[in-house]
């Protein structure tokens, strides 16, 4: 039949000196801790659980088994992004024992991805994907920067070396230009919300030309704000031209690939941001001297011009003047046949009276009349003799 239980009660009184579970669990962690030191582990990150506390959870796993793990929030904070499904890490970290689960446990210190550049650059390469994916780092959409700016907005930390660099360059090339600082953390917990809300606020901002945003050199992690994926859409969308300059030239952030302009240094992007005013001059000056020469051709050859029409006015002039001349001396040679005078040449005589009147009939030359007679070459005085 079934499987007989029975109680040895000499065993029973033996078993008061048992062990409690949490006795247990309390000296296997004790051992553990004592004998396995912090050790590297490679392994698949799987059921990956964020706290609301900033812990992580997960399980690293090979083919042949499986480590719970756990990664506080004063260590997981030090990295950029949490890990993704099924990725492979090397962990560091302390074998101990979780008590309450009586379950061997791993404390996390560091993790690092298997692939080149680690989970920096997995995080960097699938937010860069991203972007593309949406058309931002087309160099199509990027946009000109302004040749004459009057008004520079640059969002970076009002205590780094950035700042006084851009300043410098300014007062050198373009002292005309005025800065506008919007003062944000360039590193550490919440910089990239921070450069996100001073990002917001050019558009509400009055007569901005163009924007830098940037810092000085430094390591990976201290650069990393400018790899934020929200960060680098907020640059895309700013609704003046923006120019990055993070880190050194070697340095690329995501901030970098979608501005309308990369500099290689803060002082590059001044120097990107403004003309130089000497260069400015001495090109006023060459299109002044142009401009000069430019005129003085054309006022030569208007001149020229207005000699040849003259030259063609003055030959029209006198050929018309001339044919006017023959038109006349023609009409004068037809009047001067038409001329009393000519009629007086050949034996006439004209008799006027003391007024100028003509007299023509006999009955007004009345007796001691006197009166004179016009003849071809003047007059003769005459007076009517009494009959």
């Amino acid at each position: 039949m079934g499987r007989e239980l029975s109680f040895d009660f000499g065993s029973a009184v033996a078993a008061e000196g048992a062990w409690t579970v949490g006795q247990v669990t309390r000296r296997a962690r004790d051992v553990i801790e004592a004998g396995v030191p912090a050790l590297w582990i490679r392994g698949e990150i799987t059921g990956f659980k964020a706290q609301s506390g900033g812990q992580w959870y997960f399980t690293l796993r090979d083919a042949t088994a499986k480590l719970s793990c756990v990664m506080w929030g004063k260590e997981n904070r030090r990295l950029h992004a949490p890990p993704d499904e099924g990725v492979q890490v090397f962990a560091y970290g302390r074998p101990t024992v979780w008590e309450k689960g009586g379950q061997l446990q791993l404390q996390i210190l560091e993790l690092l991805s298997t692939e080149a550049g680690g989970l920096w650059q997995v995080s960097f390469e699938k937010a860069k994907a991203a972007l593309a994916k949406d058309g931002l780092l087309d160099p199509t959409r990027k946009r000109a920067l302004p040749p004459c700016p009057r008004r520079i907005a640059m969002i970076t930390s009002v205590d780094g070396a950035a700042l006084r660099d851009v300043m410098a360059v300014l007062a050198r090339r373009w002292p005309a230009a005025e800065l506008l600082v919007l003062p944000t953390k360039v590193q550490g917990e919440n910089a990239a919300g921070e450069v996100r809300a001073a990002l917001a606020l050019l558009g509400r901002l009055e007569g901005v030309d163009v924007a830098i945003v940037g810092r000085g050199g430094g390591g990976k992690e201290d650069l990393w704000a400018f790899n934020d994926e929200r960060l680098a859409r907020a640059v895309a969308a700013s609704p003046v031209p923006i120019i990055s300059a993070v880190g050194h030239e070697t340095d690329v952030t995501l901030c970098d690939l979608v501005a309308d302009h990369r500099a290689a240094t803060p002082s590059a992007a001044a120097e990107a941001a403004t003309p130089d005013r000497l260069e400015l001059l001495g090109h006023l000056d060459h299109l002044g001297s142009r401009l000069a020469h430019g005129l003085a051709g054309r006022s030569q050859r208007a001149r020229e011009r207005l000699a040849r029409s003259g030259d063609r006015l003055t030959t029209a002039l006198e050929r018309r003047v001339e044919r006017l001349g023959h038109r006349l001396a023609e009409i004068a040679g037809r009047l001067d046949a038409l001329s009393p005078l000519k009629v007086l040449e050949r034996g006439y005589a004209v008799a006027r009276n003391a007024h100028g009147a003509v007299l023509r009939r006999v009955g007004q030359f009345t007796p001691g009349l006197a009166f004179r007679l016009r003849v071809a070459d003047g007059e003769v005085p005459a007076k009517v003799r009494e009959s």
